[in-house]
């Protein structure tokens, strides 16, 4: 099970409209991804609230066809 950088984006920015996202292979295996993402709604938020907001729109995938992201999170 796999997983391509649209795919993600598209999943983030469903709950994260504003959010810049850059997406990058860690293995290119399709599982393993470092995301770097800016939001507005980030601002204000401690970074493991930035991180759970991200977790919460990948739910549905992360630790199944999603198995490792790698998160960098910031407001502009």
């Amino acid at each position: 099970m796999a997983m391509d950088a649209h795919e993600i984006e598209t999943m983030i920015k469903a709950s994260l409209p504003d959010a810049q996202v850059t997406l990058t292979a860690l293995v290119n295996d399709g599982d393993h991804w470092a995301a770097n993402i800016v939001s507005e709604s980030f601002r204000g938020k401690s970074r493991v609230q930035q991180h759970q907001m991200v977790n919460q729109a990948l739910k549905q995938v992360l630790g199944g066809k999603l198995h490792a992201l790698q998160l960098q999170t910031s407001a502009p």
